[in-house]
């Protein structure tokens, strides 16, 4: 855990790994010198979610001079749109979205964080991913055409490709320390990790959040074929409560298909990061360190990210600082 202290406030941070690991920072008037305690309190906290930079994966570095432009800016307004809806449409749940204004003490003194940044909930972190699939695709598509499982559990005979599965299947992963690789695991192996209380709670939790979503992705053309949701819970509930955190549904998160070109039994066309890995594959640099992306590529794949954005909200993307 790293510290940073700027214009008197106390910040926490937890710093991106290629554009993949979100900043937290603590408010609060506190002294300008180091307090590590300070990550346990239940303060607010101004989150910056996503910055410019971009990973495909855990084992390829780019580099870009500029990164994706504005990329963390759409993320963050994406995220809060979807904090926004999913309260509308599930009751009772409790998200860590607080607002996204900067705090009067920031608003001039840093305003690159105005589009970058929104003010959360502190909460204690389950260290593990909630990964909801809706169709069979990427590392378990992998999975099942080698053994007939996903996530080692048995999945019906004879899917393809990109196929819809009959129901969305809850496969959770460990959540790595920063620059390590997630790994798939059980649900059995969750509720080890978690306890059985709180598994059972971020199961349920994720697969209502992933069906509301994806309902209403489809209405503006989109498939979400599958997503990775993160929750907290506050140490000083007893009830420990399950809260959605982090950065949701956006395509640093999920996978995005347009419902219009989608055709099962092959990989699809995509408005995440798939367009970067399948880029990757075709170039021969799928696992190398320090590939730098062609401008035409950063290009296209802002714009993938800003239809993307258009389609779900029904705004237009505002292009600027």
């Amino acid at each position: 855990m790293r510290f940073l202290f700027l214009f008197g406030l106390c910040f926490c941070l937890v710093w991106f790994f290629h554009g993949t690991r979100q900043e937290m920072r603590e408010e609060g008037d506190h002294e300008d010198k180091r307090k590590p305690e300070s990550c346990n309190k239940r303060w607010n906290a101004l989150k910056p979610p996503t910055t410019s930079p971009i990973s495909p994966n855990h084992t390829t570095a780019l580099t870009t001079p500029q990164g994706i432009p504005l990329k963390g800016a759409l993320l963050t307004a994406l995220s809060t749109h979807w904090f926004s809806y999913l309260s509308s449409q599930i009751p009772g749940l409790q998200t860590h979205f607080l607002s996204s204004t900067l705090p009067a003490s920031l608003q001039s003194s840093a305003p690159q964080l105005a589009r970058r940044s929104m003010r959360v909930r502190r909460l204690q972190i389950f260290p593990i991913e909630a990964i909801v699939r809706g169709y069979i695709t990427g590392s378990a598509w992998a999975e099942y055409s080698k053994s007939g499982t996903m996530h080692g559990a048995p999945m019906p005979a004879g899917l393809r490709e990109s196929e819809k599965l009959p129901q969305p299947v809850y496969t959770p992963s460990t959540k790595a320390e920063l620059g390590g690789k997630d790994e798939n695991i059980s649900r059995e192996r969750a509720a080890e990790i978690v306890g059985p209380a709180a598994a059972a709670k971020i199961e349920q939790l994720a697969l209502d959040l992933y069906k509301k979503a994806a309902a209403y992705a489809l209405t503006a053309g989109i498939i979400i074929a599958d997503t990775k949701f993160e929750f907290g819970y506050d140490a000083a509930d007893p009830a420990q409560t399950v809260v959605l955190v982090d950065e949701v549904l956006t395509p640093d998160s999920s996978r995005f298909w347009p419902a219009d070109a989608y055709e099962v039994g092959r990989g699809q066309d995509s408005f995440d990061k798939q367009f970067l890995r399948d880029w990757l594959t075709r170039s021969g640099l799928k696992g190398k360190e320090g590939v730098e992306m062609p401008p035409e590529i950063v290009q296209q794949t802002q714009h993938k990210y800003v239809e993307a954005y258009e389609r779900l909200t029904g705004d237009k993307w505002a292009a600027t600082e």
